[in-house]
């Protein structure tokens, strides 16, 4: 029985168009390079260590322009790619995949607005030579999954602040919990204009991180996801121009929506990719164990368990595939395709990483054998861009609305 040739039945009858593939291919060769062979080191060093050097690799192989368009310099790929490039890498570290998706998200909002202007001056910096980070900051102490504040909230003004003053605005605040933001060149900050809390006033701004007034906040200790960085950012006065603005004042919360539909699928992907992964190894082990004179997984218990596996596997790899393809079709993104493979592929995620550690028993839980980092890393996903609890709502409120979904 061979064990190397992986079953890819989803994404052939979903047929990925030839360059998809061959993405798939390449990122895979890379992630066998450069990934793997850090993986131990990158999850087992200090909180706040960062491995560049991987980062500027990842950027040689294009990883960091997949969504920038062609005519800056970059592959001009949407969702789909970047969805089946993170699977990819989530197979071996999901947090490495997530410092790859936290940039998407930081150009997300660029490419939604239109704004040729904002996209000259930025996007083709990822195309340089030196690996460039972006990060996405809406997560606050009042506002994560919940940001819509109600107007009427009495915490409505405890957020960032955008205060105007003249041609510019100033910004003021902290955002929680930013991927990338200890290590990133520029975020997208979403703030309230002062005297317009809640929806009407929330608005998006690309920040340069260098920019005076801005200070980063020390780097969160993790359970798991420790390859990629999440800290604060402090914001004093921050001043930034109007024509950082993106998609125009007030309209923070269309860019944000359409942004997180996006991401949704691209998240479902990496869940995936810690399925896949987990089931690997705990496939592989079943092979090479012998128990009562046969391998494990001829005994029927355990081809029950490796069926079961394999099959929601596939399963989510089919509706993270199905999120992301419609999403690049269907503009404005949905909401309804995103958020059931977010939700379904991150209850895989853990379903399987648990189920393989069982089959591995004792060395399992080693962390020399590399299970337990899956089983850490499946309970992330089901937190950032949507909560289980709010994934249901976006679902139900899309099956009671009056568009076709």
């Amino acid at each position: 029985m061979s064990t190397t040739t992986e079953h890819t039945a989803s994404a052939d009858f979903l047929a990925e168009p030839p360059h998809i593939r061959e993405l798939r291919q390449r990122v895979r060769e890379f992630v066998d390079k450069e990934v793997r062979p850090r993986v131990a080191a990158n999850d087992r060093a200090e909180h706040d260590d960062f491995d560049l050097e991987l980062v500027q690799r990842g950027h040689e192989a294009g990883l960091l322009r997949l969504v920038v368009p062609k005519e800056y310099g970059g592959l001009g790929l949407g969702v789909l790619g970047v969805a089946v490039a993170l699977e990819e890498i989530a197979k071996a570290c999901a947090g490495t995949a997530l410092i790859f998706g936290a940039t998407l998200l930081g150009q997300a909002p660029i490419l939604l607005s239109a704004d040729t202007r904002l996209q000259s001056r930025f996007l083709p910096r990822f195309s340089g030579d030196t690996a460039v980070l972006a990060c996405n900051a809406i997560t606050e102490d009042a506002a994560g999954c919940d940001l819509l504040i109600p107007e009427n909230a009495e915490h409505a003004t405890d957020v960032v602040r955008a205060r105007r003053q003249g041609d510019h605005y100033l910004l003021t605040g902290r955002k929680r919990f930013i991927t990338n933001a200890k290590v990133a060149d520029f975020a997208c900050v979403y703030a309230n204009i002062e005297g317009h809390p809640g929806a009407t006033g929330l608005t998006a701004f690309i920040v340069p991180l260098d920019t005076p007034g801005i200070t980063r906040g020390p780097v969160a200790d993790k359970m798991g996801y420790r390859a990629c960085l999440g800290s604060e950012l402090l914001l004093d006065d921050v001043q930034v121009p109007m024509e950082n603005i993106v998609g125009g004042e007030g309209n923070g919360m269309l860019i944000n929506v359409q942004q997180m539909n996006m991401a949704r699928a691209t998240v479902a992907a990496i869940s995936t990719g810690i399925a896949q992964g987990a089931f690997d190894l705990a496939k592989q082990w079943c092979e090479d164990r012998v128990q009562g004179g046969v391998p494990l997984y001829m005994h029927q218990f355990t081809a029950r368990k490796l069926a079961e596996m394999s099959s929601k596997t596939d399963a989510a790899r089919l509706m993270y595939l199905k999120a992301a393809q419609t999403t690049d079709t269907a503009m404005p993104a949905p909401a309804y395709e995103p958020a059931t493979a977010k939700l379904f592929a991150d209850r895989v995620a853990i379903e399987v990483a648990q189920e393989a550690m069982s089959l591995m028993g004792a060395r399992g839980y080693l962390r020399e054998y590399g299970m337990e980092k899956f089983v850490r890393e499946s309970f992330g996903a089901r937190i950032y861009e949507g909560t289980p609890e709010v994934l249901a709502l976006a679902i139900t409120e899309a099956l009671y609305s009056d568009d076709d979904f």
